[in-house]
Parts: structure tokens; C-alpha cells; sequence
């Protein structure tokens, strides 16, 4: 029997209000206190070239799949310029059926990977969800360096409303852009949340404009 994905609905709205630079600011601090690597940049190109900056040419490095890499032209940067060793690239080479265990180590422990996150909340909490898993290992302690770009409206009070968000609002536009590419849908299969980062690895950029859901 087929396994039929629920519809989760419409995405609700109220998740795509801006921040201000003073809240931007505020949760940078949070994310700090909690051993984040935070910044504000001054804007999406800003950001972009703040998260190749950090990753050395030539370095091995993952990209997660995310809308808000995608729109700012990282994941091409690093798939296509030939100055990254793309793991994202060796794994479309590897069949899945045959290879299924070294494409699963070869995408668990990249030395850099870079994507985003669902919400952030104002006490500098990270929350990610997924499909299928594939990136939360890399993100809680496998990947070597994580850089996150978050885009402002992702800025969430607390946790309980960073979980509405990713089922509410994010959940909803990653299933329509499923379908939109011939897929059933998409679902949240598993949800990540960091609460601190003691080994300073992970990188958190937050942007003054809307990118990514």
C-alpha cells in the first residue's frame, strides 16, 4: 500500500513577520551567551559573503538542502566553482542502493557544512526540522564546522513557538515545493534542537531580509 502524505495545510502567515535590527541584535547576544558564533550581516550578500569567508579553499563541504542557500547562490558556489570539495556532488555520483552506507558516511561527518534553520528563539535556541534527518547529525556533533544563515523572520519567542513555526509555517511551503517538483509532498519526520554549543563550531548569520521559510 502507498503511503499518503497529510496535506498540512495552508502555512500561517503570522510566521513571516520581519524582525528589526534591535531584535536581530538581541538574539545575536543570546546566541553568544549559549557558545554560538553569531553576527548580524548588513544584508543577504553580506551574509553570503560572510559564510563562503568561513569555509578555506578547498575544503570539504556539505550543503544542506535549503531554500535560503539556494536563493543566496551558495549551494552553486560550492557544487559548481570547483573551489570546494562538494560532498553534495560525490554524493550524486554514488548509487543508493549499492553505496546506500558510504553515502550515509560520507554525508554524516563533513569537515564544513553550511544550511539554516527553522527558528531561533530569543533566548538563542536553534531548531531545525527535517524530512529526513540527513543533516541533524552533521549539525549536533558530527560536521566538523556548521554555518547557519537565518533569514529575519525566522526569529521566534521560545521554543514552543519555534515548533509551531517549523509545523505551522515551514512545514506547509517545503510540501507544496515538493509537489511543485513532482514529489507526493514532503512531512517532518525528525526535529533538532540546540540549546547550546560548548566546542564554539557552529556559525550563526541572521539577515535583515526575508530568505528561505
Amino acid at each position: 500500500m502507498a503511503f499518503t502524505l497529510p496535506d498540512p495545510g495552508a502555512p500561517k502567515l503570522e510566521f513571516e513577520r520581519p524582525a528589526d535590527r534591535a531584535h536581530l541584535e538581541r538574539t545575536t547576544d543570546a546566541l553568544r551567551a549559549r557558545g554560538f558564533k553569531a553576527q548580524v550581516a548588513d544584508g543577504a550578500e553580506h551574509a553570503r559573503q560572510l559564510a563562503l569567508e568561513a569555509i578555506p579553499e578547498g575544503s570539504e563541504v556539505h550543503t544542506a538542502l535549503s531554500e535560503t542557500i539556494r536563493e543566496l547562490g551558495i549551494t552553486k558556489e560550492i557544487e559548481e566553482s570547483g573551489r570546494y570539495q562538494s560532498i553534495r556532488s560525490q554524493l550524486s555520483g554514488l548509487d543508493r542502493e549499492t553505496q546506500g552506507r558510504e553515502m550515509r558516511k560520507l554525508g554524516a561527518a563533513p569537515d564544513y557544512i553550511v544550511g539554516s534553520a527553522h527558528a531561533i528563539t530569543d533566548d538563542g535556541e536553534v531548531i531545525v526540522g527535517s524530512g529526513s534527518g540527513s543533516q541533524l547529525g552533521a549539525y549536533a556533533y558530527a560536521g566538523g564546522n556548521v554555518i547557519l544563515v537565518v533569514g529575519h523572520q525566522k526569529l521566534v519567542s521560545d521554543i514552543d513557538e519555534g515548533l509551531r513555526r517549523v509545523r505551522e509555517y515551514s512545514l506547509p511551503r517545503e510540501y507544496v515545493r515538493m509537489q511543485d517538483a513532482g514529489y507526493p509532498g514532503s512531512l517532518l519526520a525528525k526535529t533538532l534542537i540546540i540549546h547550546h554549543e560548548p566546542s564554539d563550531r557552529i556559525t550563526v548569520i541572521l539577515v535583515p531580509e526575508t530568505l528561505g521559510f
